[in-house]
C-alpha cells in the first residue's frame, strides 16, 4: 500500500510532484505493460493494464541413465529457468492523482505495444484530452453498461470468494461463495452517483431494466449539506458512529410501540429524518449521516426487491463505490431485501466492486486474446484486501482514502473446472474449517505460520546457493508474508474466508514475488533419490505376506509416507535433527488401531468384491510418501485390474512431488517393476497434472485435461492422500462414486482439536448415499 499526500481536489486535480510513487508498490511492472483501460467515475479512477512478468522457475530434467548408473549418481537435475507469464493489473485512486500517476506511467512506460487506451464511466470524456496529452494513446470510450456486466461476469467465473452475504450478528458476518460456473441469471444493481438495475440472462445477454437518481451521489451530496463533510469516506466513518433513532422517526415513536396487526417491529424506520421536523435540537453530524445512510440505503434495497420479484431473480448482487465494504450500508440493504422478500432473494456484495467496469473494458481491449480461454487467479502478493468489517478497528484504514487500492490477477496456464464427481459442485466448499468464524483457530494458525517464517526463508535461501542476493529477497519475503498476516490478523476478510489453504497459498504467491519458485527442490531431490534405493526391497516383502496382511501393509506403508512432510513443524524439526529417520521409523510413529477414523474394515470387504474400472490418486508428498508409499498401492490396484491416473501438482508448493518429477520417478520405478512398466506401456497408468500448485486440493479448480480423463476412463474410485488436501480441505466433499481420504495427522494443535493425539490416523472410506458400507466415521474439525 502506498500512502500519498494530496491537495484540495476543489481547486486543483494535480498533487505535491515532490511525492515519488512506490512501484514497488504500484504500477508493477509497467515496463512490460501491453493494453491500458482506464474507468473514471465523480471521484475515483480506476485503471487496469496488461503485462507480461517475468519470474523464475525450477525445472526438472533427467540425466541419462542408459550407462550403469554409479551409487551417487543423481536421478534428475535441477535447473531455474526464466519464464514469461501474463498478469493483469488492477489500481484504483482519487481522480485528485490523476495528473501525476499518468506522469508516472509515461515516465515508466517502455515498450507498451497497444496506441490505444479503452475508457469507460463519465469522467473519460472529462479526462480524454489529459490522458491523451500526458499518455500519447488514444482514448477509445466504451459502453459503460456492457464493460459493467463483462467485468461483473469475469469476477464471478474467476474469483474463490468474490461473492459474499453480509450477516451483522452472525459469528461470521462475511459468508463467501465458491465460484460457479453457472453464475445466470442474475440482478446487478450498480450504485454509483446514481442507481441502475440490470437483468443479466447470459455473457452477451442483459438490459437495464430500471434504476433510481437517489444512490451515492445523493449520500454524499446530502451529507456534505448536512455536515459540512465534503469527503466519502468520512462521511461513511460519520455514519458508523451514528444513531439514526436520534433523527428518524420510529414505529412506537408513533404507536408507543409495535403495530402487530400489519406485523411492524418498534425499531422500524416509519418516517427518515422524521424526528428533525418538530425537535427542537441541533442533530449531530454522526446521527444524521447515519440516518441519510440508512433511508438511501433501504431505498436502493427495496427497488432491487420490486425489480427481482417482477422478474423472478433470487440472486442480487450490489456493485459500485458506494458501498465500499462498508458494515452499516449492507446490513441496511441486506436487512431491506430480507424484510421486503421474507428470505426468498439473496443480496451479494463483491469483494471487487469497484473495479467492474475497468475490467470490462480491459476485457473489450483484449478480445483478439480472448481471455475468457483462460482461468486466471487472483495474487495475494499483490492485491489489497477488503477493508476491515469494523470501522473501529482500524480507523486508519478508512481515513487514508489517498491509499492505492490493487488487484492483481496472474494468467493460469490450465483452464481449470470442477471435478466431474463432485456430487453437488454448487454446494461443494473445499475447506474444512473457516478460520474467519473460528477465533481460537485463527490465533492459532496465524501464529503458526508465523513461527514457520525463519525455516521458510532459510530453505528459501539454500535451494539457490549460487545466487548471492538470494537472501535479500529472501528478507524482502519475509517482511511481505508477515505483513500479509498482521493484515489477515486485523481483518481476517480481507481476501475471502480466512483458511489454512489460503495462508498456504498466500505464502506461495510470496515466495513467487521474490523469485523462491520451489525452496523445497534439493531437499526433494535427495529425498527422491534415496528412496528410490529402497523400492525393490519394499515390493519383494510386501509380495511374501499373505493377500490381507498385503492389504493392511500397503495402507499402513500410505500412511507412513505421509508422514514425511516438510511442511509440518513436528516432521520437518524431526528431518533436520535425524537424517536417518526412514520408513520404518514412521510406521513404528503410527497410531495403533482403532485408527482417530477408521473405515478399514470396510475397505477391505470392498477389496473382497469386483475391482475398480478406474481410480482417480491424488499424490502428495515426494520421497517416502510417492515412493515407498503410493507406488505399491497403484501397484495393486493395477494387478487387480484398475486402471491409475495420478494427479500431481502442476507447480512446486511445499515438498509436494510436481507432474515433471512425477514423470521421471514413475519412467525410473518402470525399469524395476514389470507391473507399473506394463501399466505405462498399456495406458492403463496415466500421469495427469491437477492445475493446481497448493499443498491443499479444491475439486472446483483442476485442470480441464484431467477432468476430461475422469470422464473417458469412468472413473469410480478416487483416493485424497495427505493432510493438506484430506483434512484442511476436502473431509466433507461429497463425490458421486466411491472416495478413501488417508492422511496422518502431523500437528499437535490440530490432533489435540480433533480429540487424537500426534500421528493419529484418518483412513475414511466412503460410498455414495444409496450403496452399501454406508457408516465410515466421522469427527468435526470445526
Amino acid at each position: 500500500m502506498a500512502e500519498c499526500g494530496r491537495v484540495d481536489s476543489n481547486t486543483s486535480h494535480t498533487m505535491d510532484k515532490s511525492i515519488t510513487l512506490p512501484p514497488d508498490e504500484i504500477f508493477r511492472n509497467l515496463e512490460n505493460a501491453k493494453r491500458f483501460a482506464i474507468d473514471i467515475g465523480g471521484s475515483l479512477t480506476k485503471l487496469a493494464y496488461y503485462s507480461t512478468v517475468q519470474h523464475k522457475v525450477a525445472k526438472v530434467r533427467s540425466f541419462d541413465h542408459t550407462a550403469k548408473a554409479a551409487a551417487g549418481d543423481k536421478l534428475y537435475e535441477i535447473s531455474m529457468q526464466e519464464e514469461v507469464t501474463a498478469r493483469l493489473h488492477f489500481i484504483k485512486f482519487e481522480n485528485a492523482y490523476i495528473e501525476t500517476c499518468l506522469d508516472f506511467i509515461k515516465d515508466h512506460l517502455v515498450n507498451t505495444e497497444t496506441k490505444v487506451i479503452k475508457a469507460t464511466g463519465g469522467g473519460a470524456h472529462k479526462f480524454k484530452e489529459l490522458i491523451e496529452r500526458k499518455l500519447g494513446l488514444k482514448v477509445d470510450k466504451e459502453d459503460e453498461m456492457t464493460c459493467l456486466i463483462k467485468g461483473c461476469n469475469f469476477v464471478l467465473k474467476n474469483i474463490p470468494h468474490e461473492a459474499f452475504v453480509y450477516a451483522k450478528h452472525a459469528d461470521s458476518e462475511f459468508r463467501f461463495q465458491m465460484t460457479n460456473p453457472d453464475i445466470f441469471p442474475y440482478l446487478l444493481v450498480n450504485i454509483g452517483s446514481g442507481v441502475s438495475i440490470v437483468k443479466v440472462e447470459s455473457e452477451d445477454k442483459f438490459e437495464r431494466i430500471g434504476g433510481s437518481s437517489i444512490g451515492g451521489g445523493t449520500f454524499w451530496g446530502l451529507g456534505a449539506l448536512l455536515t459540512k463533510t465534503k469527503r466519502f469516506d468520512e462521511l461513511l466513518q460519520l455514519a458508523s458512529k451514528g444513531q439514526h433513532a436520534s433523527v428518524d422517526m420510529l414505529v412506537k415513536d408513533i404507536y408507543g410501540g409495535s403495530y402487530g396487526y400489519l406485523g411492524l417491529t418498534g425499531d422500524l424506520i416509519a418516517s427518515s429524518f422524521g424526528k428533525s421536523a418538530t425537535a427542537d435540537k441541533d442533530f449531530s453530524k454522526e446521527d444524521m449521516a447515519k440516518s441519510l445512510l440508512h433511508m438511501i440505503s433501504n431505498d436502493i434495497g427495496q427497488l432491487a426487491c420490486l425489480y427481482a420479484k417482477l422478474h423472478n431473480l433470487s440472486r442480487v448482487y450490489f456493485g459500485g463505490f458506494f458501498i465500499r465494504g462498508h458494515p452499516v450500508t449492507m446490513h441496511t440493504i441486506t436487512y431491506s431485501i430480507n424484510f421486503f422478500t421474507k428470505g426468498e432473494v439473496q443480496a451479494l456484495f463483491l469483494r471487487h466492486e469497484g473495479y467492474l467496469g475497468t475490467i470490462g473494458a480491459f476485457l473489450k481491449g483484449a478480445e483478439e486474446d480472448n481471455p475468457n480461454q483462460y482461468s486466471w487467479g487472483e495474487n495475494y502478493a499483490g492485491s489489497s484486501g477488503l477493508m476491515s468489517v469494523s470501522p473501529d478497528m482500524n480507523p486508519m484504514q478508512r481515513a487514508r482514502s489517498g491509499t492505492f487500492d490493487m488487484l492483481e490477477m496472474d494468467r493460469l496456464e490450465r483452464q481449470l473446472v470442477n471435478l466431474p464427481l463432485l456430487q453437488d459442485p454448487s454446494s461443494y466448499i473445499p475447506d474444512t474449517v473457516d478460520l474467519t468464524e473460528d477465533a481460537l483457530a485463527r490465533e492459532y494458525w496465524l501464529y503458526c505460520f508465523e513461527e514457520a517464517l525463519d525455516g521458510v526463508v532459510k530453505r528459501a535461501v539454500a535451494s539457490q546457493p549460487d545466487m548471492p542476493e538470494a537472501a535479500l529477497r529472501a528478507e524482502k519475503f519475509r517482511q511481505k508474508y508477515r505483513h500479509k498476516l498482521q493484515t489477515l490478523r486485523q481483518q481476517p476478510f480481507a481476501y475471502g474466508s480466512l483458511t489454512v489453504r489460503s495462508l498456504l497459498d498466500t505464502r506461495e504467491h510470496c515466495l513467487n514475488e521474490f523469485n523462491f519458485p520451489d525452496p523445497y527442490s534439493k531437499i526433494k531431490q535427495r529425498e527422491n533419490d534415496i528412496a528410490l534405493k529402497y523400492y525393490q526391497k519394499a515390493v519383494k516383502s510386501l509380495d511374501e505376506l499373505s493377500w490381507e496382511e498385503k492389504q493392511f501393509a500397503l495402507v499402513q506403508g500410505v500412511l507412513a509416507g505421509n508422514v514425511f512432510d516438510w511442511g509440518a513443524k513436528a516432521v520437518s524439526d524431526v528431518l533436520e535433527s535425524d537424517p536417518e529417520f526412514g520408513f520404518e521409523e514412521a510406521k513404528r510413529q503410527l497410531e495403533e488401531r482403532p485408527w482417530l477414523v477408521d473405515s478399514y474394515d470396510q475397505w477391505l470387504e470392498r477389496l473382497k468384491g469386483p475391482p475398480h474400472k478406474c481410480a482417480l490418486f491424488f499424490v502428495d508428498n515426494s520421497g517416502v510418501d510417492i515412493i515407498l508409499g503410493v507406488m505399491p498401492f497403484v501397484r495393486e490396484l493395477l494387478s487387480r485390474g484398475t486402471e491409475v491416473v495420478l494427479a500431481s501438482n502442476s507447480g512446486p508448493a511445499l515438498n509436494d512431488v510436481t507432474n515433471g518429477e512425477l514423470q521421471i520417478l514413475t519412467e525410473r520405478i518402470a525399469a524395476m517393476d514389470p507391473v507399473i512398466e506394463a501399466g505405462l506401456r498399456e495406458d492403463r497408468l496415466l500421469l495427469v497434472q491437477s492445475g493446481s500448485s497448493s499443498p491443499c486440493l479444491d475439486l472446483s479448480r483442476l485442470d480441464k485435461v484431467l477432468a476430461m480423463v475422469v470422464r473417458e476412463r469412468q472413473t469410480d474410485l478416487v483416493i485424497i492422500e495427505g493432510m493438506g488436501r484430506a483434512i484442511h480441505t476436502n473431509y466433507y466433499a461429497m463425490l458421486s462414486c466411491e472416495s478413501l481420504k488417508m492422511a496422518v495427522i502431523k500437528n499437535s494443535w490440530l490432533a489435540d482439536r480433533l480429540g487424537g493425539k500426534l500421528f493419529s490416523v484418518v483412513f475414511k472410506y466412503e460410498v455414495p448415499a444409496g450403496k452399501p458400507n454406508k457408516d465410515c466415521g466421522a469427527f468435526s474439525p470445526s
